[in-house]
């Protein structure tokens, strides 16, 4: 089945871009459509972003035009670029695909 292990958490600055990588394994990234999520402690998921087999894009309202979801098929990784982080979007990151069946392990990203 699919495996996906993400990367790229960490402590940012508010205002800062760090990008998160997933690594795909086990299923050609060209053929699925996938998706960044997040959670914070007590709170319910959300969606961030998903990117399908056609690169359609959909994104969040909290994180239109800061946020850009992106696929390199040859290293088949998906990606999140995140520009102007907030404080509130510290959360644990998650990649998946959007029928939500396969997920990673998750990574940390907080903004102060």
């Amino acid at each position: 089945h699919v495996q996906l292990v993400e990367s790229g958490g960490g402590s940012v600055q508010a205002g800062g871009s760090p990008r998160l990588s997933c690594v795909v394994s086990k299923y050609a990234i060209s053929s699925i459509c996938l998706g960044w999520f997040r959670q914070v402690p007590g709170k319910e998921r959300e969606g961030v972003a998903t990117i399908d087999s056609d690169e359609n894009t959909m994104y969040a309202d909290s994180v239109k035009g800061r946020f850009a979801i992106s696929k390199d098929i040859a290293e088949n990784t998906l990606y999140l670029q995140m520009n102007s982080l907030k404080p509130e979007d510290t959360a644990m990151y998650y990649c998946a695909t959007c029928d939500q069946n396969y997920w990673g392990q998750g990574t940390q990203v907080t903004v102060s």
